[in-house]
């Protein structure tokens, strides 16, 4: 039996001439006596040896009840996988998602860095270079803070290196919107099943996620309403993304009669059924959203003459920006987009009409020229001297 270890505390210098608090202690992997290192802090951050003690406290009991602690970022984000991006405590998406970020971008670079060796101004400079859209690279970026932050909940780090990296997620561009009459062209276009789709994407801005995963018994024609019961993300069926997603979406009665238009005709009408299954798995599985709006959508907005890049997410932008046109209230805005607060509705969502702004920027300059003639009052130092334009 492995004896008791206090381990040692160092005060030891670096490159720089910045003291720092390092913690040493021996495992035993693979059998064989490997002595470990760890930064606790500078000696700025902790001033005294009772401060650094205090700090390595969790990590002497860690090391005497057997836990390997990780001394890397591969094995730290080893740590994440395991007790983190479960199905307990992340959806499937995030699970997918994640997986990616940490295989393809974090583990290749900073793999084999050890935890206290990661410096902010280098993952700064790392990820403005990368050649990715700054949601990207900001998604990499939050990544990283939640592995670090995984550190510190286990005691074996005092700071995340990675709070402080400064990356924007601002869009490149601005998200395009369809206009009423643009909307109107796109569904002239399709047919039935497809129309039907759209329709009832476009009036209730339910999520793409949302949409293919509704079946027939989630929507109430007696009541006018659907029940947003599941999301599917690739192929994984979860929850809807928040609690407020979960509330039920309003009907009109226009896209209740498309619905059920393309319920008759649909060879998969039953409640069990998805509204928009695909043919090809025997209505097991329903469409590929990607698919319809490469193959589909995007085909039909091009003959119609318009000159936008079409994705799903359009339809639930184009709804948020009417309700705004229209004077809807930003409360009543959130709970029909379902957004978990009234901001993400107005900086996310919505976009000024340029007829608004054309009408808003006209009001207001007619209130400044109300008085204006052609001859201006003279600056008050030249009281009695107008000038003429």
């Amino acid at each position: 039996m492995a004896r008791y270890q206090n381990g040692s505390l160092l005060k030891i210098g670096r490159k720089g001439g910045e003291q720092v608090w390092a913690f040493r202690w021996y495992e035993y992997p693979g059998g064989t006596r490997t002595y470990r290192k760890r930064i606790v802090g500078t000696v700025a951050q902790l001033p005294h040896r009772r401060d650094a003690e205090r700090a390595v406290s969790a990590l002497r009991i860690n090391i005497n009840a057997g836990v390997q602690i990780p001394q890397t970022v591969a094995e730290l984000a080893a740590h994440y996988r395991k007790l983190e991006l479960v199905p307990e405590r992340k959806a499937a998406s995030t699970i997918y998602v994640h997986e990616n970020l940490l295989n393809l971008y974090v583990v290749p670079k900073w793999g084999a860095a050890r935890l206290e060796a990661v410096r902010t101004v280098d993952v700064e400079g790392w990820l403005a270079s990368l050649p990715y859209a700054p949601g990207t690279r900001s998604k990499i970026r939050n990544l990283m803070s939640a592995l670090f932050n995984h550190a510190i909940r286990h005691e074996w780090m005092q700071s995340n290196p990675i709070t402080r990296v400064r990356c924007s997620a601002k869009r490149l561009r601005v998200p395009d919107v369809l206009t009423p009459a643009e909307f109107r062209a796109l569904l002239a276009h399709l047919k039935l099943r497809d129309r039907a789709m759209v329709l009832l994407a476009g009036s209730t801005g339910l999520r793409r996620s949302e949409l293919i995963a509704l079946t027939w018994g989630d929507v109430a024609f007696d009541r006018r309403e659907i029940a947003v019961r599941r999301s599917r993300v690739r192929k994984w069926f979860g929850e809807p993304k928040t609690e407020a997603s979960r509330k039920p979406v309003p009907l009109h009665a226009s896209v209740a009669e498309e619905l059920l238009a393309w319920r008759a005709a649909s060879p998969y009408p039953s409640d069990a059924d998805f509204l928009f299954p695909s043919i090809r798995k025997n209505g097991t599985q329903p469409l590929t959203p990607d698919m319809l709006l490469k193959r589909v959508l995007r085909p039909a907005a091009k003959a119609a003459g318009i000159e936008k890049r079409i994705g799903w997410h359009t339809f639930r932008h184009s709804l948020a920006t009417n309700l705004r046109s229209l004077g809807v209230d930003v409360k009543v805005a959130q709970e029909l987009l379902r957004h978990a607060n009234s901001r993400i509705t107005l900086d996310i969502y919505t976009q000024a009409v340029s007829s608004e702004k054309a009408l808003a920027n006209g009001r207001a300059t007619d209130l400044l020229l109300a008085q204006t003639s052609s001859t201006l009052p003279a600056p008050s130092g030249d009281a009695g001297k107008p000038l003429s334009y």
